[in-house]
């Protein structure tokens, strides 16, 4: 089956291309390198031509709520656009558990992107997932100053990205299903504590402080919401494996 993935280079993205790629899927990656910009709109049409999937896992790093909503309506919207012209015949849209009371920051911007994936006429599935394992490392490469790295209060259960990629490619081999189970780890973690782990795992002699961010977005993340509710699957690579492990890109 041909898949199109847009953000085939990010975090998710390059695990889910080599996922699909092992199942025997040809996939084409939807990047500025290829000559196909999905914010600018640019060669989506014949990118999209004869595809019958497409997994949007594309990302942006932004704490503002008016850079997310519009980094992610305009992709999503240009991306659905294609599609309908395209007859594509699933759309697979990558979100996050538990946010649907957080529509502050970052979140917002998912959220706004989940509505225009509901409202859509193209077939879909809206696959949310567990903060990544990986989180733990970008957020210590933009908030360490010397010995000292301030994490966010979050309770969350995380996942590797490596299963979420895997997660993805098995929804998009079947049919749409308008919301899929969502994904998360196998444990409550703390972002603070795992960073520590992470910190001890690597060598690394650096003080962790935790603190609660401000407003909506920072209770959010504290609240124990993003662990999701419900039923859900969960995934089997916990955050001590996945330091020590291939899941692991560093």
């Amino acid at each position: 089956m041909r898949i199109a993935v847009a953000g085939g280079t990010g975090t998710v993205g390059r695990h889910l291309v080599a996922a699909a790629q092992a199942r025997g899927h040809e996939v084409t990656v939807l990047s500025r390198s290829s000559g196909v910009d999905v914010l600018a709109g640019t060669n989506l049409d014949p990118a999209l031509a004869d595809v019958p999937v497409v997994i949007d896992v594309l990302n942006l790093t932004s704490l503002s709520k008016r850079k997310s909503v519009a980094f992610f309506e305009r992709a999503t919207q240009n991306l659905l656009r294609a599609e309908a012209r395209a007859g594509t015949a699933h759309h697979v849209a990558l979100s996050i558990v538990g946010i649907d009371r957080i529509d502050a920051s970052y979140y917002a911007g998912k959220l706004a992107q989940e509505r225009l994936v509901s409202a859509s006429e193209v077939p879909h599935t809206i696959a949310r997932a567990g903060q990544f394992h990986e989180f733990a490392e970008q957020v210590v490469g933009q908030a360490t100053f010397g010995g000292v790295s301030m994490v966010p209060r979050l309770l969350g259960r995380p996942v590797a990205a490596s299963e979420v990629a895997e997660h993805l490619v098995s929804i998009a081999e079947g049919a749409p299903l308008g919301r899929a189970s969502d994904l998360v780890g196998p444990r409550n973690e703390t972002l603070a504590d795992m960073v520590r782990r992470m910190y001890a795992h690597d060598g690394i002699r650096r003080r962790v402080l935790e603190a609660r961010l401000p407003g909506r977005y920072g209770r959010g993340l504290a609240s124990g919401d993003l662990r999701g509710s419900g039923s859900a699957t969960v995934a089997k690579v916990g955050f001590d494996e996945w330091l020590s492990s291939g899941h692991r890109r560093r």
